[in-house]
This record gives C-alpha cells, sequence and structure tokens, in this order.
C-alpha cells in the first residue's frame, strides 16, 4: 500500500501523463526504493528525450518532501550542474564526495577512499555512461585507482544505503575502453549487488518534432541495429532545430549564437584536439579579436586534474577539494606573465561557473593553450620536473626534495586549453543552447560504431539548435 500511495504521489507531481513504459519504470523504482533488500542497485538506462530526466527529477524531489535522504553526484562538474538544475537539488562530482586528500607521504600527491557517514541514503548518479573503472593515468591517485570499483565500496559501506544509477548506454564510453561499465548488469552483479535494469526508449510525441530528438533517435536505432557498414545519416528537412551550414558562413552564425544565447550557452564539438585547437584559435583572433596569448574574458578548459590551488577555506566554503581535469573557468585578471624553464607562465584570477562562481587565483602554463596535444607531453612533463628538480640543489634528501616541489608554483601551473571548442569527450555530461558540430575528415577505417556513438553524443549536448558544419551531403537527408 506504501508503495502505491509513494507512486500516486509522483505521478501527481509530473507535469504530464505517464507513458506505460515511463509507468512501468517509477513502478519498478518505486518498488527498489522501499525493498528491504539492501544490497540491490537500480539501473536506469534510458536515451535523449525519453523523459527520465523530469522523472528521476520528481522522484528525487518526492523523496526529499519525505525526509528521506538523497545525495546526488555526477562524473564531472558540468554534469553535477546540469543533475542539479533538473533536480533543484545539490549535487556533487563522484570524486569530491568520496575521497579525501592523503597526507604527504613521499609521493607526489594522493587521494584515499573517504568513509561514508552516511545511514539509509539514496544515491544517484547520472551521466553513468561516462564512469570509467581504469586507471586514469592523472598522476595522483584517487582510491583504487579504479572509480567505479571505490563507488560501489564507498556507497555499499554506509548502513543501509543503495545505489540508483541513470545512463545512456548510445553515449560515448569512457576514455579507452569499448563500453561503459557501469552500464553493464554482469559487471555490476559482480559486486555481489542485485541489479534492477529498468530501460526508456519511447521518446515524447511533443519531443519527437524536434529535428535534434528525431536524429537521436535514429542513431540510436542505427547503433544497435545489425549489419551497417557506411555511415549514419542525419536528416535536417522539415526541422528548424538541426541546419547544415558551410566553412563560408560558420564565422557569421557563430556570431549570431554568442549574441543571441551567450558565449557560455554555445559550444563547438570536434573528433580531436587538434581540430578544436584551431576553431579556438580562429574564434578569439577573427570573431573576439583576441591578439594577446590570454586575456580576461577568456573561457579556459582544464586539460589535467590539479591539487594545488584550491585552499583550506575554499574547500571548507565551496566543497571544491581540487579543479577536475574538465572543469571551465573564466579568466577575470592575467598579470606577470613570464618564460622560465622554456615554459610561458601568467599568473591568473579564475571564476568557476559550475561551482557557484568561486573565484581561485593560480598559475598557469600557457603552452598548453596553443599545442594540439590534450595536455603537456610525457616529454614536457619530464623537463619541467627535472627543472623544478634542479632548483633545489641544496636539499640533498630525496623526499625532502620532492615535498619541494610538491610546494613549487611552476611545477604545479594549472594546465589549461581554451574552452569555446572542445572534443566530445571533454563536451560529455553538458548541456549548451547552441552546439556547433564538426567532424573532420572521416577515413575510411573508422569504426561505425564509434562513430556513431560521438555523433549521438554530440548532437544530444544541444537544449536548442545544432549546427552541422561542413557536413558532407552523402550523409544528410
Amino acid at each position: 500500500m506504501i508503495n502505491r500511495d509513494l507512486e500516486c504521489y509522483i505521478k501527481d507531481k509530473i507535469s504530464f501523463s505517464l507513458t506505460s513504459e515511463q509507468s512501468e519504470v517509477l513502478h519498478l523504482l518505486v518498488d527498489f526504493l522501499l525493498g528491504a533488500e539492501s544490497n540491490s542497485l537500480f539501473l536506469l538506462k534510458g536515451y535523449a528525450g525519453t523523459g527520465k530526466t523530469t522523472l528521476i527529477g520528481t522522484v528525487i524531489r518526492a523523496l526529499q518532501d519525505f525526509k528521506q535522504k538523497v545525495v546526488l553526484l555526477a562524473p564531472t562538474g558540468r554534469a553535477a550542474k546540469v543533475f542539479s538544475k533538473a533536480s533543484g537539488c545539490a549535487a556533487y562530482t563522484i570524486h569530491r564526495r568520496i575521497y579525501r586528500q592523503k597526507a604527504f607521504d613521499g609521493t607526489m600527491d594522493g587521494f584515499s577512499l573517504n568513509v561514508n557517514l552516511y545511514q539509509n541514503a539514496v544515491f544517484f548518479v547520472d551521466e553513468a555512461s561516462m564512469i570509467s573503472n581504469a586507471e586514469s593515468g592523472e598522476g595522483a591517485s584517487f582510491g583504487t585507482g579504479h572509480l567505479l570499483d571505490d563507488l560501489m565500496r564507498f556507497v555499499y559501506s554506509g548502513k543501509g544505503c543503495r545505489l540508483v544509477l541513470i545512463g545512456d548506454d548510445a553515449q560515448l564510453p569512457p576514455v579507452g575502453v569499448l563500453d561503459s561499465p557501469a552500464l553493464s548488469v554482469p559487471r555490476l552483479e559482480g559486486y555481489g549487488l542485485t541489479v534492477v535494469p529498468a530501460r526508456l526508449t519511447g521518446v515524447h510525441r511533443q519531443m519527437s518534432e524536434s529535428g535534434i530528438l528525431w536524429n537521436a533517435s535514429a542513431l540510436r536505432r542505427f547503433l544497435f541495429s545489425e549489419g551497417e557498414s557506411a555511415l549514419p545519416q542525419l536528416r535536417v528537412s522539415g526541422f528548424p532545430d538541426i541546419v547544415s551550414i558551410s566553412g563560408e558562413t560558420l564565422i557569421e552564425e557563430l556570431e549570431q549564437a554568442y549574441y543571441q544565447c551567450g558565449i557560455e550557452e554555445t559550444i563547438v564539438v570536434t573528433r580531436s584536439n587538434k581540430r578544436a585547437n584551431i576553431y579556438n584559435q580562429g574564434i578569439r583572433g577573427r570573431i573576439l579579436g583576441r591578439e594577446e596569448l590570454l586575456t580576461s574574458g577568456d573561457r579556459l578548459l582544464v586539460a589535467k586534474n590539479n591539487y594545488f590551488w584550491v585552499d583550506e577555506d575554499t574547500r571548507k566554503t565551496s566543497g571544491l577539494d581540487f579543479i577536475a581535469n574538465g572543469d571551465v573557468a573564466t579568466v577575470r585578471k592575467v598579470r606577470h606573465q613570464r618564460n622560465i624553464y622554456g615554459f610561458d607562465f601568467a599568473d591568473v584570477l579564475l571564476e568557476f561557473p559550475d561551482y557557484g562562481q568561486i573565484e581561485l587565483e593560480a598559475t598557469v602554463i600557457l603552452n598548453t593553450l596553443t599545442s594540439e596535444a590534450a595536455a603537456l607531453t610525457r616529454t614536457e612533463s619530464d623537463h619541467l620536473f627535472h627543472s623544478v628538480w634542479e632548483d633545489y640543489p641544496e636539499v640533498t634528501n630525496k623526499k625532502e626534495r620532492l615535498k619541494k616541489i610538491k610546494s613549487d608554483q611552476l611545477f604545479n601551473a594549472l594546465q589549461v586549453k581554451f574552452a569555446y571548442a572542445m572534443t566530445c569527450h571533454k563536451a560529455q555530461g553538458g548541456q549548451w543552447e547552441r552546439v556547433f558540430i564538426d567532424q573532420g575528415y572521416v577515413g575510411e577505417d573508422q569504426s561505425v560504431e564509434e562513430y556513431t556513438r560521438w555523433l549521438y553524443t554530440a548532437l544530444t549536448r544541444a537544449r536548442e539548435r545544432v549546427y552541422l558544419v561542413n557536413w558532407p551531403k552523402n550523409q544528410l537527408q
């Protein structure tokens, strides 16, 4: 009886009539939430336009009405901000909730698994397709180095705590792997859990009138069909929210998008860092008229995790423990540019819009802004390390010298790219009003599945309008 009462309460809070598929998912979710089995997990897979976000947001608000403790998590700060806006409840990155910084132990850095002090809480994790279980290669380690393992260990170490994973299995999997482990029932059952799977596939009638969602649905069907060897086509005819544009009109269309929606609500999505770099340079020079290498107002994308610049006061007031790969910041001030060790540095004041507009002072390394690599190369990182190491000849003890390097501002300089254009993996988890998609050259050896996931993920970053830049005519309908 209580289960059905909660189900009716949730349905009354939704502004539209649920489909039979949505009603069935809600039925399963309510039974899970009120069930007695603690070692259980709810896995909701849902495609763009299926009402997944609205349904989950309403469930979360209903649980809060009944004083049920909920914790909202997402893989990135941008994804957490989207999740928070959709649910009306504060959301955090997974890393910032489940890890804590370790004391210096002679190595460069590290985070250990935090203690889960929650009791009988329900953890909702959005954008679960982005959760990897592979080593990050970011230098400083997080827990065991396996994010999914650590998430499971953290959640289920809390008395009576359970987990709801929400994701879209048509999106790109984490970098370097072929599928998303957090969306795999067999892998989740490998943790000794009872997995309750549910899926939303039907697109709302009013949403099916959107060219973005019509094409997203077509791409999803294409992806899961067998025997497809040619690249998928997109339909632009008859839809006002998806258009094909040439390179000749690109600048004009970008300028119009910046004017109508704002630069923070416009993004160019590419398939490579090299292509994103070309766009970033062109946008700064031809549209924004910026001649300096870095100036106030520039939007930056953090290229590598950084644990140095967040002070104790900021940790306490904002919950921001470190600056994460993929975070976006706006430059407020630039000062003291200099060249040392063969690298260019600048001191900046940064504002982080995805974390309540908090401001931080930091030193950034300018070389990564224009390089084609995703961040400093291994050779460049080694050169910087050894250059700083040689600056402390008076410190002969290796452990003490590592401590010096750990506190050296230049060694800890923030690695950044411009954020006007980015690869799809970097954009994943975020949403913008206007999205420009440039696929560049697609070779004959390109995996059709990988390409289709890339295109689906890029397309579904847009809330309002998509622009296909220099799209081949044989890929359009």
